[in-house]
């Protein structure tokens, strides 16, 4: 943890500009106020970048950004509010004084960083992974004759300490928590109406219930016929994190 907080702090230190990408689905949980405030304190420009926009619908995004200026709504992985992210920094660039800036991108791992270079470059240039943490060192790429982009790991609040919230973010992979169940109930109470959408069973009042319908649904079942909670939550989880589970029709 401390290695990623000293990586971020020179990527802040060598930026003009910072991209802040959050997830659409969590923007208050992915912000990490600290590193804004010394983003600020250091006279340094941001931009929040919401990527996953597309998992949500308008009304949701329109009240959620309130507060975040600037912020650009994105979905790297389908290529949509690229060319006006890239407008974005060049407009604050240009209204600042700035000539060939530096552009830091910083953000909690998963929430789709290194899918954000990419879709701005144009091409696979920073290496992307499902996997939570994937990227491990700072990579500089042009983007462009106009500015450069410092890639950097996601950073984790050191007092972010669930489990169950640190999977629903996606930095940290739903194989390996110790108690899936909690993070699909809390998923549950969250997005009722997705979990319908998608598995197309009745959520009840009794969130457990529920996974075992959805278990049933999906015929995962132990010894005795029993359906297998745990199985069933990490479906749920890694159907979560890959964006199954979204505002879209299924």
């Amino acid at each position: 943890m401390r290695n990623f907080a000293e990586i971020v702090n020179r990527v802040i230190n060598k930026s003009d500009i910072i991209l802040e990408v959050l997830d659409a689905r969590f923007i208050e949980k992915t912000r990490n106020s600290n590193i804004e405030e010394e983003i600020r304190n250091k006279n340094k420009i941001l931009i929040y970048v919401i990527n996953k926009c597309d998992f949500m619908d308008k009304e949701y995004l329109d009240e959620a950004k309130k507060g975040l200026e600037p912020c650009v709504f994105v979905s790297a992985k389908n290529h949509l509010g690229t060319r006006l992210l890239k407008q974005t920094i060049n407009i604050l660039a240009s209204k600042n004084k700035l000539k060939n800036p530096k552009v830091g991108v910083i953000g909690y791992p998963n929430v789709g960083k290194s899918s954000v270079i990419n879709a701005l470059k144009g091409r696979g240039s920073a290496k992307t992974s499902p996997e939570a943490g994937y990227t491990r060192a700072a990579q500089n790429l042009r983007i462009g004759n106009n500015f450069l982009i410092i890639d950097t790991p996601g950073v984790i609040p050191e007092e972010e300490t669930k489990e169950e919230e640190l999977v629903l973010l996606g930095a940290k992979n739903p194989h390996t928590i110790k108690d899936p169940d909690l993070a699909a109930i809390q998923l549950i109470k969250n997005y009722p109406h997705l979990i319908e959408k998608k598995y197309k069973v009745k959520v009840k009042e009794d969130e457990e219930e529920t996974i075992e319908a959805i278990a049933l649904k999906l015929n995962l079942k132990k010894k005795g016929n029993l359906p297998d909670i745990e199985r069933a939550s990490r479906i749920i989880l890694k159907d979560w994190i890959s964006g199954k589970i979204n505002e879209e029709k299924h």
